[in-house]
């Protein structure tokens, strides 16, 4: 991004010293957010005590630019770490615009509900212990819900979503705390702030981006209106918040507004003198959302009362500048993703001798995920690799709060490596892949556009191969002849590469079984599944792992975990046998009485009976032996693997109590 992008504000001299007069140090929680990132950077530019964080500011397109190592990952959901963050930094002045629910994309509404309060709990509890000089709580208009109509603080609060109850709940919190524990805490009601930084799907900028362009875009019916305040505006609420009604009035709810009531067709006639654009606007080609109302605006007169604070930036004016923003960062904001999903995605995947590719593997799923808008967290599993993989995995790590590292005491195997990485995943979905490149991350859209469809699990089909033709037949017919045996639906081709819903996740950890096979459990588990296919290349680096009579094992892993047919077929060979045997018998017993024999014959046919029954009893044996020493392993009840280390947030776990501590923390997202 341009660095002009990032001291791009309006305020004037009266303001920046009013900035210069909070108390320090100023933490903003939630700075990934369009408010959030204004906020910082307007403080950040004027004074060096400045602090955000996030669950992953240094991933947001936003903060991409910030190179002042005051940007922490923080999840406001887990109390300890807001608590640990808080006692470290000892913030005199905290700004919590962290939020879930104001689009709506972020639909989850357990979610909301926790971010929105507990998340603010969690803060506040966190304060009271260290103490602090103001709490600035980012409220909502939407709280005012459908008695929107020139709100003022007394009127009564009508939610109409679960993002306005939330936020509702937040703001009795700060009554409470406010005037019952008298902690320094007010909420701002703030109504549509707009201007740089917004996402490119949301109104403001998408206007923009076409009257550039000499057009409009679509729009909902003419008479929806809102209450525009530019960003600057709700940044000098944020100062003059802190420098007065905090200690004056705590626990007290202020509107943040401009007390105009600007509606659609007033927002696409202010464009068309800005843009000159030369066509009419077309209201209702856009279907009107559940929470629009036509008359939404509200009364700033208490703001002004009791903080000094009126907005200053016309809508005209706010636009235009807004405007020039995006002409000075067009290059790049065009090209910045819009989230399509809120649901997070987690990449599992197990790595043996894969330090080469590891690297490789981890840019080319940064690019998929940052390109197509999901949220996503990539855990690497080092099953004990004899090569640099965990040193490759530790500096990902570190530099990358998307990864996590774990490390196994000894080689368990790769299937134990997927259930130790799906433990630790907290995405709505896992992904499982192997570390040697051979499962194209550029398959992930695929499998997520089926997920979204309704699919619970998404299994990669390969029908093609990249592998010696003895090979190719090979899996080719092991496939064909699990599905044969197999006591349940097994689909061809299909290895462990896959998308796997949440609730089948949570399904397939409850298995103790510890002698595992994957792909035949996925199987098993049923929910609505279907394949995408793909071309499976070589590994990207070195040799297989799997020779051939590993191969043989693995197939043999499949058929005896899924399939008693082994057995079925034993006693269907040995009643066989059996009758041929009485047949044979009869048949010699009258030959010996029609024809005496005069010398011992037969002795080749008595040698080939021999060896052929003791070879099909060895098979069989040994069939019986492979299920008696599955029983064996699962009598023994030992674990599937040991974890000897953890990467998380950028801290490396070793012992036993720390190690079991995150793997809870992490299963309880």
């Amino acid at each position: 991004m341009n660095k002009e992008l990032f001291s791009y504000n309006t305020w004037t001299e009266e303001e920046k010293k009013e900035a210069f007069q909070i108390t320090g140090p100023i933490l903003i929680v939630g700075v990934s957010g369009f408010i959030g990132a204004n906020l910082f950077y307007s403080l950040s530019n004027l004074r060096d005590d400045v602090y955000g964080c996030s669950r992953n500011p240094q991933k947001s397109w936003r903060l991409a630019g910030d190179t002042s190592k005051k940007l922490i990952n923080v999840d406001i959901n887990d109390a300890e770490q807001i608590k640990y963050l808080i006692q470290r930094i000892k913030p005199q002045t905290v700004y919590n615009l962290a939020a879930y629910g104001a689009y709506s994309r972020q639909s989850e509404t357990e979610k909301i509900h926790i971010t929105n309060y507990i998340g603010t709990l969690n803060l506040i509890r966190a304060l009271t212990e260290t103490g602090c000089h103001a709490f600035i709580q980012s409220g909502t208009s939407s709280e005012y819900g459908l008695n929107c109509t020139n709100s003022n603080e007394a009127d009564e609060l009508i939610p109409n979503s679960d993002y306005a109850v939330s936020k509702v709940g937040s703001g009795f919190l700060i009554k409470y705390y406010g005037r019952i524990q008298g902690f320094p805490c007010i909420n701002l009601r703030f109504y549509s702030i707009y201007g740089p930084w917004e996402e490119r799907d949301r109104l403001i900028p998408t206007l923009v981006m076409n009257g550039l362009n000499g057009k409009y875009p679509h729009f909902v019916n003419k008479n929806i209106s809102r209450d525009f305040v530019y960003i600057d505006d709700c940044n000098n609420a944020f100062v003059k918040a802190a420098l007065t009604i905090c200690r004056s009035h705590p626990g007290i709810s202020i509107n943040i507004a401009s007390g105009i009531k600007t509606t659609f067709e007033d927002i696409a006639f202010v464009a068309k003198r800005i843009f000159n654009i030369e066509e009419d606007p077309v209201f209702g080609s856009m279907p009107n959302r559940k929470w629009d109302l036509a008359d939404w605006y509200g009364n700033p007169a208490l703001a002004e009362e009791l903080m000094g604070w009126k907005y200053k930036t016309s809508f005209e004016d706010g636009l235009r500048q807004t405007a020039d923003w995006q002409k000075k960062a067009l290059k790049q904001y065009k090209y910045i993703p819009v989230p399509k999903i809120e649901k997070k995605i987690s990449v599992v995947i197990a790595c043996y001798r894969d330090n080469q590719s590891i690297p490789i593997l981890y840019e080319r799923l940064t690019k998929t995920f940052v390109e197509n808008g999901y949220d996503y967290e990539i855990i690497f599993v080092n099953d004990h690799s004899p090569a640099e993989d965990e040193q490759v995995i530790t500096q990902l790590c570190l530099q990358d709060n998307h990864v996590i590292g774990v490390s196994h005491s000894r080689n368990f195997g790769s299937q134990s490596a997927f259930i130790s990485g799906m433990e630790l995943a907290t995405g709505d979905a896992s992904i499982l892949m192997d570390g040697d490149g051979q499962d194209p991350p550029e398959i992930i859209p695929a499998f997520i556009k089926k997920w979204q469809e309704g699919f619970d699990i998404v299994y990669g089909q390969r029908i093609k191969r990249e592998a010696p033709l003895y090979m190719q037949i090979f899996y080719k017919l092991f496939y064909r002849i699990f599905k044969k045996v197999s006591d349940i639906q097994i689909p061809v081709d299909a290895g462990d590469f896959s998308l796997i819903d949440k609730k089948a996740v949570e399904y397939l950890l409850r298995f103790t079984e510890k002698d595992i096979f994957l792909r035949g459990l996925r199987a098993w588990i049923g929910f609505n599944q279907t394949g995408v296919s793909y071309s499976r290349p070589e590994r990207l680096f070195g040799r297989s792992t799997n020779s051939f009579f590993k191969n043989i094992w693995w197939a043999k892993k499949g058929i005896f975990s899924f399939s008693t047919k082994p057995l079925q077929y034993i006693q269907t060979i040995g009643f066989s046998v059996f009758l041929i045997t009485i047949a044979l018998a009869i048949f010699y017993l009258i030959l010996y009485f029609i024809e005496p024999p005069v010398n011992a014959r037969g002795i080749t046919t008595v040698i080939i009976l021999m060896l052929g029954l003791g070879g099909i009893q060895l098979i069989s044996i040994s069939i019986l032996g492979d299920y008696i020493g599955k029983i064996i392993e699962e009598v023994k009840n030992r674990p599937k693997f040991i974890r000897s280390k953890i990467i998380y947030n950028g801290k490396i776990y070793h012992l036993r109590e720390e190690i079991d501590k995150i793997s809870r923390d992490l299963r309880k997202k």
